[in-house]
C-alpha cells in the first residue's frame, strides 16, 4: 500500500502532521498505529480527503470492511472528483459488507473509467458475483449449524473433518500451539465421544499433518505433509493403511501425483481407485486447480489429469470432496459466481464422465467470508464443516448442518460385515469384491481387516451388485444385492461364513442370470463365471459338478430339462475358457432340491439357482 499516492495535503498543520506520521507506520505495516494517526488527522481536519482515503486503505488492510466503506464514502462526499482507484476501493468494501446493489453500481462506474487494468478484470468478476448474489440472498436455503460438542471441539482449533461411510468414525485436524495433528472420535448413541489422538505413527511433533481424507471403509488415510525430507515439493500427499487397531507408517504416494509443485487436500473416491487433489502445477486453468489420478491395471497411480474448465477456473479451487456415491463432487472456489471469496459448490458427473456446471450451495451456507472444507455423510442428509461461529468452544469448531434437498448426492447404501471361518468361527483375512452388474464396474475390491475380519463397501442405489468373498484355501462366497432407485438407505449388516475347500463343499452362485424359461447366459453372469474360473485355476486339484435348480412352478419334466440346460450353459462357458472338461460334470435337478419355501416369491427366487459341488480333490 502506497501512502504517498494521494497527492493531497491539509492547510491544518496538526492534521498534516498526523498524516505524515502515518506514512512510515504504513511502510512498516503497522496498520493499527497508522489508523490511529489518520483518525487524528481527520478529527483535526474533517475535510481532509487524502487522510480519509489513506484511512480507508489501512482499515481495508485490517479487514475492517464496514469502517473502510464509511471512510471511502466520506472521502467521496468531500469531493466527488476522485481517482478510479477510490471508486474501486469503495465498490470492494460494499461487496465485502454484502451491499451488492451499491457495489454493482460502483464497479460499473469504475469500468466506465478503466476497462483494461487488472482491477477491471476483477471488477468484471465482481459484477458476475453481484448478479448472482442479489437474487440468491432473496431466496435463502435452510441452514441451522449444530456444534458437534465437547467430545470433538475444544478451545483449540478443530477443522478438516473426514467421515467413514457408516458415519460412526470421524478423523479431523486439531491445532495445538501451532502443531497440527489428527484426532479421531466415535459416534455412540448419536453423540460424539471424547476424541483421542489418531496414531503416533502418523502424528509428529516436528511436522504438521492435515487436510486429510479417509476411505469409506476407514482403512486408508490420505493427508498432506509439508517440508518433509522425502517430499518432492513444498507440500506432498501421503497415505497410511490401518492395521488392526493402529495405523501403518505413512509414505509419500510419489509421482505422478506429487511433483516439485504444491499438492494438497486429497479426496479418495469410494472405490479407492481415484484420488482427487489440489495442485498449482503447470497445465491447469489458473492458480490452484483440482486434479485426479486413477490406479492403473498394474496397481500404480496413473497420470495426473486436470478436471478441466467444467470445474476449474482462472482463479482458485480447493478442498475437493468426492461423495460415497462416486458421482457428486463438492469443492470450494472463488472463480465461479458467488457471494465473494471462496464459496462451496457441487457438481455431478454424468455417465460419460462429463461434469455438470457447478452449483453454488446457496445463502447463508455461503457468504462473503471464506467457506471451504465441506464433507457430506454417506446418506446425504448432513454435512460437516469448520467455522468460528459465535457460541463455540474457542477457535474453529466442527459443525454439522442439513444438506439442502437440491444439493444432496445420489442415494447410496453399504454392506458392512465380518468374514469368519465356518467351522472355527474365527475371523479371517479375505478378499471382498463388489461389482456393479449394470456397468460392470468394480466398486470395491479390498481385503478385510487382518485382525477383525471386518469390511465396509459402499453401493449407490439404483443398480444390481455382485458380492463375492474369497480366501486362499476356502470355498468362495457369492451374494447379490439389488438396490432399486426408490429404496431408502438400508445398510446391509452381514456375517459371512466361508468353509475350507473340501469334497462335498457346495456354493450357490447368486450372480448367474437367465431370462425366464430360457437357458442363454445373460451378460451380467460373466463376472461371476470369471470368478469361478479363477477359483478353478487357483485350485487345480478340484473337480466340480455344476448343478441347475428351479422353483416348483410349472411342469416337473420341463423344469428338470430347463435346469439341465442352464447347468450345461455354465459348463460350456467354462470349457470355452480353458477349464479342462475332465474336471467338470453338470446336472439338472429341477425343483427336487429346494433351499427355501416355494410358497413365497422370495423363496421361489432363492430356489431358482445355479450352484456347484466339489466332487473330487
Amino acid at each position: 500500500m502506497s501512502f504517498y499516492c494521494f497527492g493531497q495535503s491539509s492547510s491544518n498543520k496538526k492534521a498534516q502532521s498526523f498524516f505524515e506520521k502515518a506514512g512510515p507506520l504504513i511502510e512498516k505495516l503497522d496498520y493499527a498505529a497508522a489508523e490511529m494517526a489518520l483518525k487524528s488527522a481527520v478529527d483535526a481536519d474533517p475535510l481532509f480527503q487524502g487522510a480519509y482515503i489513506a484511512l480507508a486503505n489501512v482499515q481495508k488492510a485490517q479487514k475492517k470492511y464496514p469502517d473502510a466503506k464509511a471512510a471511502y464514502e466520506k472521502a467521496i462526499l468531500i469531493n466527488k472528483s476522485v481517482t478510479p482507484a477510490v471508486i474501486y476501493g469503495l465498490a470492494e468494501m460494499e461487496f465485502a459488507t454484502q451491499d451488492y446493489t451499491k457495489a454493482k453500481q460502483h464497479f460499473e462506474e469504475f469500468l466506465s473509467l478503466d476497462a483494461s487494468s487488472e482491477r477491471a478484470k476483477k471488477s468484471k468478476k465482481y459484477l458476475l458475483d453481484c448478479d448472482f448474489a442479489l437474487p440468491a440472498i432473496a431466496k435463502p436455503v435452510k441452514y441451522s449449524p449444530v456444534n458437534l460438542g465437547e467430545g470433538v471441539n475444544t478451545a483449540d482449533a478443530e477443522y478438516f473433518p473426514a467421515l467413514t461411510a457408516d458415519g460412526e468414525t470421524m478423523v479431523f485436524t486439531r491445532q495445538v500451539n501451532g502443531n497440527e495433528d489428527f484426532w479421531t472420535a466415535q459416534l455412540k448413541n448419536n453423540k460424539w465421544e471424547t476424541a483421542t489422538p489418531l496414531s503416533t505413527k502418523i502424528n509428529t511433533t516436528r511436522y504438521n499433518e492435515g487436510a486429510q481424507t479417509i476411505s469409506p471403509d476407514g482403512k486408508y488415510l490420505f493427508f498432506t505433509g509439508c517440508n518433509r525430507p522425502d517430499g518432492l515439493g513444498r507440500c506432498d500427499i501421503y497415505v497410511s493403511h490401518r492395521e488392526g487397531k493402529d495405523w501403518g507408517e505413512p509414505y509419500n504416494v510419489g509421482k505422478p501425483i506429487n511433483s516439485e509443485f504444491w499438492e494438497s487436500q486429497p479426496a479418495i473416491s469410494p472405490d479407492g481407485r481415484t484420488l482427487y487433489f489440489i495442485s498449482n502445477r503447470p497445465g491447469g486453468s489458473g492458480g490452484y486447480d483440482i486434479w485426479k489420478s486413477t490406479i492403473t491395471d498394474d496397481a500404480k497411480w496413473g497420470p495426473a489429469i486436470n478436471l478441466g474448465p467444467d470445474i476449474n477456473t482462472a482463479f482458485d479451487e480447493n478442498t475437493p470432496f468426492m461423495h460415497a456415491d462416486g458421482r457428486t463432487l463438492y469443492f470450494s472456489s472463488d472463480g465461479w459466481p458467488g457471494f465473494g471469496n471462496k464459496d462451496i459448490y457441487y457438481s455431478r458427473q454424468e455417465i460419460d464422465g462429463k461434469w455438470q456446471k457447478p452449483i453454488n450451495m446457496g445463502y447463508p451456507i455461503n457468504s462473503f467470508e471464506d467457506e471451504s472444507g465441506l464433507v457430506v455423510s454417506a446418506d446425504g442428509n448432513y454435512g460437516l464443516f469448520s467455522s468460528n461461529l459465535k457460541g463455540g468452544f474457542g477457535m474453529q469448531d466442527i459443525y454439522s448442518f442439513g444438506i439442502p434437498e437440491a444439493a444432496k448426492p445420489m442415494k447410496v447404501s453399504y454392506v458392512k460385515g465380518i468374514v469368519r471361518d465356518k467351522d472355527s468361527k474365527k475371523t479371517i483375512e479375505s478378499n471382498v469384491q463388489v461389482v456393479d452388474l449394470k456397468t460392470n464396474k468394480t466398486v470395491f475390491d479390498d481385503y478385510t481387516d487382518p485382525e477383525t475380519g471386518q469390511f465396509l463397501a459402499v453401493m449407490p442405489v439404483g443398480s444390481n451388485y455382485l458380492f463375492n468373498v474369497n480366501a486362499e484355501g476356502y470355498m468362495f462366497y457369492s451374494e447379490n444385492f439389488e438396490l432399486k432407485a426408490g429404496d431408502i438407505n438400508k445398510p446391509y449388516q452381514v456375517e459371512v461364513y466361508i468353509e475350507k475347500i473340501k469334497q462335498g463343499g457346495n456354493v450357490t452362485l447368486r450372480n448367474i442370470f437367465f431370462d425366464t424359461n430360457k437357458f442363454n447366459l445373460l451378460p451380467a453372469s460373466i463376472r461371476e463365471l470369471d470368478l469361478l474360473i479363477e477359483f478353478l485355476h487357483q485350485n487345480e486339484n478340484v473337480q466340480i459338478e455344476i448343478q441347475g435348480h428351479t422353483d416348483n412352478v410349472g411342469d416337473d419334466k420341463l423344469n428338470e430339462k430347463l435346469s439341465f440346460n442352464r447347468a450345461n450353459a455354465v459348463y460350456e462357458y467354462l470349457i470355452k475358457n480353458s477349464i479342462d472338461g475332465k474336471r467338470l460334470t453338470f446336472k439338472g435337478f429341477g425343483a427336487s432340491k429346494p433351499i427355501a419355501d416355494n410358497k413365497t416369491e422370495l423363496g421361489r427366487k432363492n430356489n431358482r439357482r445355479t450352484s456347484f459341488v466339489i466332487t473330487k480333490m
